[in-house]
């Protein structure tokens, strides 16, 4: 998942609340730590050490006023509006807010606590005002629009262009042009969206932190790997209990749901995870779903769109609903067909094991194992224990050294706001020119929101000099006792790969604006360079040099990758229909408008019209979707992934017909066109240079072994 910043146009806050009211330590504004530069090596680091939570109101405020000088300077300049006074100084204006959100991003993201989550409820709203008080300037968008208005004879780049582009689309989306009325009535529901926001996650956060399930008997923990049973009795040993306890994570659930013999266990196991967020209590967000859905077609509606969804795609590279309706109802009827077959093939093994029982969506993890071993007598356990993360994460590094010329060197150097976080240093490997700094925060924790992604904490850009970027991964993995390997799973490694495509994308980067910059690019196009990243994870060069058992030290054998290569199609079924039903549910709900009173009932109701599998849930619950409804960021926009896949599979097909993943005219043809450009091209156009033709949806279809068409 990539982990967006909008551009930030913010302003003064004023916050009247004695709970937040100044540090005594905190003399003078200038004082803070979090507004000043970023010192150090690498260009500047965030001084992760200096940060502590109450400065960050402070700090806003400063950021904010500081900001807000800026726009009104660029919004009231005596001079005729062109590029550089009204376009570049906009990409120049709020260098220190930009610093400012990047670490309050990271503790709300990595290390929130009930008194980060009170300053979110602060804050949110706040920068939502102020983002609309600035869209909503007059004078400012009027120099915007002459600009990007008037380009006739002008000697802009491509570049150039796209970034008046961008900035057009961003203001007139806002409702720029809307009249006064209903600009203070976009500006209230914006306001009231960010509160909603900020309840939705915290209700899920929420839900993941407080709810477990104890195992106190050993014998309940049959069929587990001994690394998943160590975690267990170290989540319970934080948790005060000397048994083994189950947390209400995806990176704890699914090695439960996959491993465990007891069935009775396994089912309620699942049943905490999937309801997750829908427990008609303190945390349920049933109620909340409404209203959001409600305030997104009302703002819609405003802006001359039919729906949400509408306003959402237009400037995107699907463009419309419609488009991705398409292409997802295209692959639908084959991934329902798979599971079908998939189920039978369960069925059929707990019937000769005279379970008496018929598949239930807690079972399909389970028995999709016992049909791997049978069908390719591969066992995903035996895998995982040649999948250390340390080994895998060298890896991605010598991927990222074959394809783009990149070398990665831990230094300690540098803060960390967290003891489990690494750091490297990013350079080309020829020239030793800095790239950008990574960092690496790979554990579950309490207060950390589940998941994976990648976030920037600067940008690449070349306008105010050469500035490096600043980029994170960001995982859930279990982490094991003591010294002890932590092993993971292969989709843990497949995710492991994904999130480090997005951050190759940033390190990539060689453009000269920041907000066009890395993965600033249309939200269908940015899970392309993750996805195609995974295409790597299973090749023989990263296998049998990096996945290295963690008890003999002996690398993965070639018969067991010739297993993983002869089932690298199992299971498509299962993950296809997981997810795009989720991504279905997601558009449908949002093409509803404000009909939808009742998220379980419609979530029930689009399923069954859908033919859902019963053995299945969505990926993604309504109740706990956090892509959709803790920002508008994903929103209508789930479909992306697939969108995403459709390139990372025809891409791929480029490697093969070269005749090597590893070929390098195709790699560099790759980073030319893709990785090192941002949205300084057409995201269409960039694609068609580096393939010579449009992605083909059948290189999907062949990729997941379904049938074509």
């Amino acid at each position: 998942m990539m982990k967006k910043k909008s551009i930030l146009i913010l302003t003064i806050m004023s916050i009247a609340s004695a709970s937040f009211a100044e540090n005594k330590d905190l003399k003078e504004q200038s004082a803070n730590p979090l507004l000043q530069p970023w010192t150090g090596p690498y260009n500047g680091v965030p001084a992760f050490d200096k940060v502590k939570e109450e400065y960050f109101i402070p700090a806003f405020e400063a950021a904010f006023a500081e900001k807000k000088a800026e726009i009104q300077k660029i919004a009231s300049n005596k001079e005729a509006p062109n590029f550089k006074n009204t376009i570049e100084a906009m990409e120049k204006a709020g260098a220190t807010l930009n610093r400012v959100r990047a670490i309050y991003d990271i503790w709300s993201s990595n290390l929130n606590t009930p008194v980060m989550t009170a300053i979110q409820e602060k804050i949110e709203p706040q920068i939502a005002a102020f983002n609309d008080e600035v869209i909503q300037n007059k004078p400012l968008f009027l120099r915007i629009e002459k600009v990007c208005s008037d380009t006739v004879g002008k000697k802009y780049s491509v570049e150039q262009h796209q970034l008046l582009k961008r900035y057009y689309n961003n203001f007139v989306l806002a409702g720029a042009k809307l009249n006064d009325a209903d600009k203070a009535k976009v500006a209230n529901i914006n306001s009231r969206l960010a509160t909603l926001f900020t309840q939705f996650s915290k209700n899920q956060l929420a839900d993941e932190n407080e709810k477990y399930i104890e195992i106190k008997n050993e014998s309940d923990l049959a069929g587990l790997p001994d690394d998943i049973k160590s975690a267990y009795a170290k989540n319970a040993k934080e948790r005060g209990k000397s048994t083994w306890t189950v947390a209400n994570t995806r990176s704890a659930v699914e090695p439960f749901l996959t491993f465990s013999n007891n069935r009775e266990l396994r089912k309620q196991v699942w049943t905490m995870f999937i309801n997750r967020g829908d427990n008609g209590d303190a945390n349920d967000n049933n109620k909340i779903i409404p209203e959001i859905l409600k305030l997104r077609y009302e703002r819609a509606k405003l802006m001359g769109f039919a729906t949400f969804a509408h306003q959402k795609l237009s400037d995107k590279m699907a463009k419309t609903p419609e488009a991705t309706m398409k292409l997802m109802e295209s692959v639908w009827p084959a991934a329902i067909a798979r599971v079908k077959e998939e189920v039978a093939d369960m069925q059929a093994i707990a019937d000769k094991e005279n379970a008496g029982i018929k598949i239930e969506p807690w079972d399909y993890r389970y028995y999709a194992e016992q049909v791997r071993k049978s069908k390719y007598d591969l066992d995903q356990n035996e895998v995982k224990q040649y999948l250390q993360l340390e080994k895998l994460r060298e890896g991605m590094f010598f991927v990222a050294g074959e394809l783009f010329n990149l070398s990665f060197t831990q230094v300690h150097d540098v803060p960390v706001f967290h003891p489990d976080v690494t750091v490297y240093k990013v350079e080309d490997k020829t020239t030793h020119k800095l790239k950008g700094i990574w960092y690496f925060d790979p554990y579950a924790r309490t207060g950390k929101r589940s998941g994976a992604w990648m976030t920037a904490y600067r940008e690449q850009e070349k306008l105010s000099g050469n500035v490096t970027t600043i980029v994170s991964n960001n995982c859930n993995y279990i982490k094991g006792s003591g010294n002890d390997p932590v092993l993971i799973s292969w989709d843990d490694a497949t995710t492991l790969f994904h999130e480090f495509g997005h951050a190759l994308h940033g390190l990539c980067s060689d453009v000269t604006y920041p907000t066009i910059s890395g993965t600033n690019v249309a939200r269908d196009y940015v899970e392309f360079p993750s996805q195609v990243l995974e295409r790597w994870l299973p090749t023989s060069e990263v296998l049998q040099k990096y996945a290295i058992n963690a008890k003999t030290g002996q690398p993965l054998p070639q018969s067991l990758l010739e297993k993983l290569n002869k089932s690298s199609k199992f299971n498509q079924g299962f993950e296809t229909t997981e997810y795009l039903s989720s991504a279905l549910v997601d558009m449908k709900i949002h093409l509803a408008g404000d009909k939808v009173t009742d998220p379980d009932k419609f979530e029930k109701e689009t399923l069954a019209a859908l033919n859902m599998p019963s053995e299945i849930v969505m990926r993604h619950r309504l109740p706990q979707f956090g892509h959709i409804f803790s920002s508008d960021e994903y929103a209508a926009g789930y479909y992306s992934y697939l969108w995403s896949d459709v390139i990372s599979a025809d891409a791929t097909e480029a490697f093969t017909e070269a005749g090597s993943l590893y070929d390098k005219k195709t790699a560099e043809k790759l980073y030319r066109n893709v990785f090192s450009v941002g949205a300084s091209i057409d995201e269409s156009i960039g694609y068609r240079n580096f393939r010579g033709h449009d992605p083909d949806v059948k290189a999907l279809m062949r990729s997941r072994g379904f049938p074509e068409k």
